[in-house]
């Protein structure tokens, strides 16, 4: 049934010009189907240029939001209406109004896993991958970082001529991971490189062999000849094990599942693309324009 589901959603694909975007943490079956996959800001950026007019963002809904934030011309699906991230969640513009106040002159760096309303009054966003490169390439040194304290502690300690800020916001599944975790998947994996996403713990991060992104990790664990630990979303331990059979990928803890990233089925990709399932991302042209305001800094000072 997967296989001529698939069929299915590959004939649609063509009926009603539509591409699929799927981040790596989805499962393998929906990666199979996608056009582009990765991680949310490089979807958002490919999804621009791609020729089709409709897109369908296998993920979570900020992910999608991003996609409509550079691509307005374009209808934006998010595959499954349910699927949203709880760090990106966890504060409402208020919250980041009252943090200004309380660091008036701060500059406001925010990760981006943030909602498009949030996005508005931040003055630049980043990633995982390029967090440290453009905090670097900032001007100002007094720079207030949201969400994420377990990111925004790694930034800090790269850049010690910064006065940066936190908030006390985390991802969930990131977070849970354990130094006892570690101690054990290492015992059991000796000769095993560590890889580990920069969403976990401070405390955890010093068993890493390699913190990066999550492209950042598939890159090195596909390039290497070493067997991994993979300490991010699970998703990316199975991929791995598909594209390189002859290694060894092991998890750094089975607690590394984002049940909102596995809300999404190749039955819900299917029901989107006819219109009977999913939501249509829509964006105020003024919220869209002020958070794409953070997301076009990111990329000026990411050059």
């Amino acid at each position: 049934m997967k296989k001529e589901l698939q069929q299915k959603i590959q004939q649609l694909k063509q009926e009603k010009d539509i591409a699929i975007l799927a981040h790596s943490y989805q499962s393998v079956d929906i990666l199979e189907i996608a056009d582009q996959t990765g991680d949310s800001f490089k979807l958002s950026v490919v999804a621009k240029d791609m020729p089709q007019s409709t897109v369908v963002l296998c993920g979570v809904r900020f992910m999608a939001e991003t996609v409509k934030i550079l691509s307005p011309q374009k209808t934006v699906l998010l595959a499954n209406a349910d699927a949203g991230c709880p760090m990106a969640e966890q504060m409402d513009k208020d919250l980041v109004e009252q943090l200004k106040a309380a660091y008036p002159g701060y500059t406001v760096a925010a990760y981006i896993n943030t909602t498009a309303e949030l996005k508005t009054v931040c003055d630049v966003c980043v990633t995982s991958s390029s967090a440290v490169k453009i905090l670097s390439a900032m001007p100002e040194k007094d720079i207030l970082f949201i969400p994420d304290k377990n990111l925004g502690s790694f930034i800090q300690k790269q850049l010690p001529e910064k006065n940066i800020v936190l908030w006390d916001g985390y991802c969930p599944v990131h977070n849970a991971v354990t130094i006892d975790e570690c101690k054990a998947a290492i015992s059991l994996h000796p000769n095993a490189k560590v890889l580990m996403h920069p969403e976990l713990p401070a405390e955890v991060l010093k068993f890493a062999d390699v913190i990066g992104s999550t492209a950042d990790i598939i890159r090195y664990a596909l390039d290497s000849e070493e067997d991994c630990i993979i300490g991010t979303e699970n998703a990316v331990r199975n991929y791995l094990a598909q594209m390189r059979p002859d290694k060894q990928f092991y998890l750094l803890s089975k607690g590394l599942i984002c049940p909102d990233m596995r809300m999404t089925t190749l039955t819900d990709v299917y029901h989107a693309m006819l219109g009977q399932g999913g939501q249509k991302i829509c964006l105020d042209e003024e919220v869209r324009l002020k958070a794409k305001h953070a997301i076009d800094e990111m990329i000026r000072l990411g050059r």
